[in-house]
Parts: structure tokens; sequence; C-alpha cells
């Protein structure tokens, strides 16, 4: 990681001269932002330490610098929270890469967050960056990842990425006093890999992506450490994770029709110790400026599928989420995503609420939900969680 700031301090400092030594003229853009948040714990800890009241702060800055007409630039953002569970104070940088576009191709190389999929509830192919979980439960939180990226646009074959990433980036997960965690408290510093080069490990993804009238559809590989440990739980109730070797092949589409939105990601994943299909599917059907004022209800509809059964991490093994998101389109920003996870072989449950609002021109509130219900105990992995229904109130200030 060292050297990859290294390469990225040099190549600002030669694409910031000219050939006569005189600095090119650069844009700069600086933005802070300042968050105040407060998350509230229903039920009676499950575990022994853990909190109900968490009141944590968190900072995010961000800076941009660009030059040669906007086709060259250096982009940072980084992240920081002090929070009462020590697991969750934490700091990143979430990105910092320089970025070169010429003609029909695009170079990105340092740390960077890279997006796929189509499926609100499940991301199944979403596989560059490592998810924050102590972050959010919801899987959203990415740390930056370390990266070449080299991107190729054709005028009729569609986008080609090729993705060099030489380092690999362990998951935290809360500590004795936090809640979402496993009743065996992880250490992300315990956690083994299957190669030896460990972290170390040069892994390698490549993804094509094209549009053609309605459709939407992207095809990607990544082969390397997983980004999700893999868990083996013994008799006693102990874990045993570490980072598997994998080749995953993602397939992800979308398809637009009149106000709908047609959507499905599947993976195969295949490792030594496990190898499994999984599989989203589902729909969104907006409303549109409903009464003339301006606001649109969507409808969402998706079903899940997991062939690791209660083992998967995310415990959607075979499920079906419902949901509605509501946009004001006011001068505010108000907007509501309410939903829920039902399982369709058991009695589990999960309901949850996000919505957001702004304050002025430069404050925002947000509020989230979520709702742990009737949790089957054959549900490994989100059994551990049962009693960790919360609230979350959050204040951002802009800069």
């Amino acid at each position: 990681m060292e050297r990859i700031l290294q390469m990225i301090f040099m190549l600002s400092m030669f694409y910031g001269l000219g050939q006569n030594g005189e600095v090119k003229k650069v844009n700069h853009d600086v933005e802070l932002e300042l968050e105040a948040e407060y998350r509230y714990f229903f039920d009676e800890a499950r575990f022994d330490g853990q909190e109900d009241h968490f009141l944590s702060f968190a900072l995010q800055p961000e800076y941009s610098v660009s030059w040669n007409k906007g086709y060259e630039s250096i982009n940072l953002q980084g992240f920081f929270r002090l929070d009462r569970d020590d697991e969750r104070t934490h700091w990143d940088i979430r990105e910092l890469y320089y970025q070169k576009a010429k003609g029909n191709w695009e170079l990105n190389v340092g740390l960077k967050k890279v997006y796929w999929g189509v499926i609100e509830s499940n991301h199944l192919v979403d596989i560059i960056n490592q998810t924050d979980a102590v972050e959010s439960f919801d899987g959203e939180e990415k740390l930056g990842q370390p990266m070449a990226q080299f991107s190729w646009i054709t005028n009729n074959f569609g986008t080609f990425d090729f993705f060099y990433l030489p380092y690999h980036r362990k998951r935290t997960f809360a500590g004795a006093s936090g809640r979402l965690r496993f009743g065996t408290i992880i250490n992300q510093d315990d956690l083994g890999y299957e190669s030896g080069a460990a972290e170390w490990r040069q892994d390698l993804a490549v993804r094509w992506k094209y549009y053609f009238g309605i459709f939407d559809i992207g095809l990607s590989h990544f082969y390397g450490n997983g980004r999700e440990p893999l868990f083996v739980f013994d008799q006693a109730g102990n874990i045993n994770a570490f980072y598997p070797v994998i080749n995953q092949t993602g397939l992800e589409a979308q398809v637009t029709h009149d106000a709908f939105l047609w959507k499905l990601e599947s993976i195969y994943r295949n490792a030594e110790a496990q190898s499994f299909f999984a599989l989203a599917a589902g729909f969104e059907y907006t409303f549109s400026n409903i009464d003339g004022n301006g606001l649109d209800i969507g409808v969402l509809g998706e079903y899940l599928y997991d062939e690791r059964g209660e083992l998967t991490l995310n415990a959607l093994q075979s499920d079906f989420f419902f949901g509605s998101r509501i946009a004001f389109n006011d001068t505010a920003d108000t907007a509501i995503l309410i939903g829920g996870i039902a399982d369709l072989n058991s009695s589990s449950k999960i309901f949850s609420l996000e919505a957001s609002r702004r304050l002025g021109s430069t404050w925002t509130v947000e509020a989230e939900a979520r709702i742990f219900n009737s949790i089957a105990p054959s549900e490994l992995i989100l059994s551990n969680f049962e009693n960790d229904s919360f609230f979350r109130l959050s204040i951002s200030k802009f800069f």
C-alpha cells in the first residue's frame, strides 16, 4: 500500500508540471462531512458485555485535483469514526487514486471503490472491495481496495474492465461491547488465509458490460482471495474462519420496460473448501408523479437463493424481499425505503426502514431501523443477531 501511495505522489508531481517546468492549470475541490450518530438496540443483549446505546462521531474529508482539461486527476476520500465499540472505532482511506482518461480508455491506480450489481437486497456480484462490516449491517459500506484498473470503451462491443489487485484487506467484526456479532468474538488478525501468500496474493478480475436497447448486461470473473471469510463451526459452537482462494463468475442483467425494471444477479463461486451457486432476481415498478405533485412510489420484489443454506454469511438462502421506495422529489430531497425479507423455509423475517432528508443547504438527517423477527434456531449465522433489532439516527453537516 505504501508503494502505491508513493506512485500516486510521483505521478501527481510529474503530470502537474509542464514540459517547461511551469505548473499546469489545475482545479481543486474540497469537501468535508461531519456526522453525529446514535444507535439504540431495543432488546436485552444476548451475549455478556454488549451495550444497548451507542453514540459515535464520524468525519469524511474529500479532495480532488484535476488538470489537463479534466482528463487527469487525483481523488481522495478519507473516513474516521469514534465509537463506544472499540472495533467500530476505525479509520480508512476509502479512495486515493490517480486517474487518466484518453480517447477510448481510462486508467486508475491507487485505492478505489468499485460497485457492481443491480439488485437492491443482496449484492452478489460485487466482489472487488472488502465490506466494512462494522460500519453498516447491509454490506453497502466498503473499504478502499488497492488496484490498477484499466477500462477500454469500444463503440460496438461494450466496455471491458481489467483489474490487478495486489493486496487483500480483511473484514472487521464488532468487539466485545458491540452488537451484531457472534458469541465468539472474532478478531480480524485471527483470520488466516488458504493461500501461502496470505494478504499479498495477487488477485485478478475482468468485467464486460454492454448496453443495447432496453438491456443492460454485465459478465465478470474474479480469481484470488475471497472477500467473504469461510466460517466452519465445531460441535462446541466455536468458529474457525479463513479466506479461501476462489474463482467467481458473475452475471448481472437489467431490462428497462416502461415503468418496470427487471433485475438479475447470479454467481458461481468455486473453491477447494466450498463451491456454490447463488441467484437474486426481481423487479421494481415505479408509479411516477402521483397526483401531479412529483411524488414517486416504487414497488420492489426480489427472490434470493443461495446453495450454502444456513451457512451463508448473509443468511439469505431461500428468501423473498419486498419493499417500497418513496421519493418526494422536493427541495429537501426526502426519500424513504421500507421493506422486509422473509425466509421461505422458516419463520425468520427482517424488516428495514431507511429515510433521509436535507435540512437547509448543508445539513442532512438520516434514520434507519432493522427488526429481527421470529429468527429460527436453524439459522446458524442470523440467530446470533436475534436480539439486535436497532434504530439509528444520524445528523451530518457538510462544508
